[in-house]
């Protein structure tokens, strides 16, 4: 089957991967000039700065996509443990490491927190490794065609129920630890999903066991690498690419089939199956504009943004940095009032901080430093007027960075990101991570990976199944690879 994948996003590299590793005739057209979609780079002065997705977890996913072309990880990419795997810092409070290891992890907070702390870590990893156990093979790693397959079978569901996993994150966090800095790193995570811990269910705590079980880990040369790893791979297992190549319209057939693409250029390129990789609201309004996008992606509620400061700077970091460094703000249920429930800004906002050069030096020249500096903020569905208030935000957030001692004044080179700049780079709502996972935004009440209107259309990425971040959205790849092929 010849298959045309619009996209080299992480989702469309992981779908090449598989669909050419299975046999097909795969060409994937990307209208940039490099792979790796939303895991993006500047390249400037002697400095490689990534400007998408930072934290890469879950790495026997990203292997397996590489198996499934016939190829290795270890053949494309050189992965290093991230330890600690975030510094995390709380006002008037000890900072904390969070350490790659459960028995390093343990010490840390035998000796910051107590043994009595230490104790109920061993028991909220374990907790979280059957609920991992239970989640992946049964609810996300899984096509759904319909509601009632959340109920078939009926014993992890059942399973679900009995270990906590439908009460809220943060009471089922609370009930294991008194701290309340542990309280806070162990529940953050939800935000990945796009909602408060307050709110979230406890299923969320997945996110968590990727985090702190599986451990986080960085890819040398940057994490650009990890897409230009795996379009070699594709390439490796038969896949052709043509970049600078804007898709204008999927084609067709009158009864409704997919008979190719469109591109802005006018040239037809032929197909039996497109898979589309932009974001997927975004895919429909462009793409195939003559079928209705599906309610959720119209009408459902997104996550919020981000505002992202990147920059090569001349000096170090300082003497207590890691290479992720999360700096609580101290108004913490208020701060997801106010981002989820008002649609504006932080008060006290809670920032990420990391250093890609602090893990690999040649991403920055001698004597320099990379810094990503992210806050949440609301998206483009909030209330805050970017036009009048992006250089506010954005010199605030660099103060803040400032703050917390790393090297602001002597910047080389520097790039600013906001919900506006998101949406022009093609995300829905201005936010890079797609739909929100409320309950009734996941699993199958999120947009499907297939539209049945027009056979042989698939969808990958954040905003169809399984969901967003690095490992769901190169699961998405495989799961579409097995719709293409008829299996569930």
């Amino acid at each position: 089957m010849r298959v045309v994948v619009v996209g080299a996003g992480l989702g469309g590299l992981s779908a090449a991967c598989h669909l050419a590793g299975r046999g097909h005739e795969v060409v994937v057209l990307e209208r940039g000039d490099e792979p790796g979609g939303r895991v993006g780079v500047v390249r400037s002065d002697g400095f490689t700065l990534d400007v998408g997705a930072t934290v890469l977890t879950m790495t026997g996913i990203l292997a397996d996509v590489f198996t499934a072309a016939g190829s290795s990880l270890d053949d494309h990419l050189v992965l290093k443990a991230v330890d600690p795997m975030y510094r995390a810092t709380f006002p008037g409070l000890e900072p904390l490491s969070v350490r790659h290891g459960r028995e390093a992890m343990t010490e840390e907070i035998r000796v910051k927190c107590g043994a009595g702390e230490a104790e109920a870590f061993g028991r909220f990893c374990r907790w979280l490794t059957d609920l991992y156990e239970l989640e992946m093979p049964n609810f996300i790693d899984r096509n759904f065609d319909s509601p009632l397959d959340l109920a078939w079978p009926l014993g992890p569901l059942v399973g679900l129920v009995r270990s906590g996993a439908l009460r809220k994150l943060s009471s089922v966090v609370d009930g294991f630890f008194s701290d309340s800095r542990l309280r806070k790193l162990f529940s953050f995570q939800a935000m990945y999903a796009g909602l408060s811990p307050f709110d979230a269910l406890a299923v969320y705590g997945v996110i968590t066991y990727m985090d702190t079980v599986e451990g986080v880990y960085f890819p040398e040369g940057g994490m650009n690498a990890v897409g230009r790893g795996l379009a070699a791979a594709a390439v490796g297992a038969g896949a052709s690419f043509r970049f600078g190549c804007s898709v204008e319209r999927i084609v067709r057939r009158p009864s409704g089939e997919v008979r190719g693409v469109r591109l802005v250029s006018g040239e037809f390129v032929a197909a039996d199956a497109v898979v589309c990789n932009p974001d997927l609201p975004v895919a429909y309004r462009d793409l195939v504009p003559e079928l209705a996008m599906p309610r959720v992606a119209r009408r459902g509620e997104y996550s919020p943004s981000c505002a992202l400061w990147v920059a090569g700077v001349r000096g170090g970091l300082p003497a207590d940095a890691a290479h992720h460094n999360i700096h609580f703000g101290g108004q913490w249920r208020e701060a997801f009032d106010a981002l989820l429930g008002s649609g504006t800004r932080m008060p006290d906002p809670s920032i990420l901080v990391t250093s890609h050069s602090f893990s690999d030096a040649s991403l920055a020249p001698d004597g320099c430093s990379t810094l990503y500096a992210l806050e949440p903020v609301p998206n483009l569905d909030g209330r805050i007027d970017w036009e009048a208030d992006r250089s506010w935000v954005r010199s605030s957030l660099i103060e803040r960075v400032a703050s917390y001692g790393y090297p602001v004044d002597d910047v080389v080179v520097e790039r600013w990101y906001d919900p506006t700049d998101w949406e022009r780079l093609g995300m829905e709502r201005g936010t890079p991570f797609g739909l929100s996972h409320r309950f009734f935004q996941t699993g199958p009440f999120r947009p499907s990976n297939v539209e049945r209107r027009a056979p042989g259309l698939f969808f990958v990425g954040s905003s169809t199944v399984p969901g967003v971040g690095v490992p769901m959205v190169l699961l998405s790849g495989r799961l579409v690879a097995n719709r293409l092929e008829g299996r569930r």
